[in-house]
């Protein structure tokens, strides 16, 4: 079974963190960019924030496929506004 996680939904500002149950997942964004960035954070080993990748930090409508153990991510959002974020896991033998 597929797991899709929604990040954001019309939003503006970063939101909460979402467990994610680790393996390889795509990220994927829409939003009304205006030069922002939309980015996916995991929680390091302290607990602060950490970008997952290059493919996974967006400036366009797009996504990107990361690998990522289990813990907690969450979407980046700076200066773009109505924005739509998710994560799906792709399963075993995916891609």
């Amino acid at each position: 079974m597929a797991t899709a996680i929604t990040l954001a939904s019309n939003a503006s500002a970063t939101g909460n963190w979402y467990p994610w149950p680790g393996g390889r997942g795509e990220f994927r964004v829409e939003a009304s960019w205006g030069g922002g960035t939309v980015k996916l954070q995991c929680k390091g080993p302290n607990g602060t924030e950490q970008d997952v990748g290059t493919y996974t930090t967006l400036t366009a409508d797009g996504g990107g496929v990361f690998d990522l153990g289990a813990g907690e991510i969450r979407c980046s959002i700076t200066t773009a506004t109505g924005v739509y974020a998710m994560v799906m896991r792709v399963p075993d033998g995916g891609f």
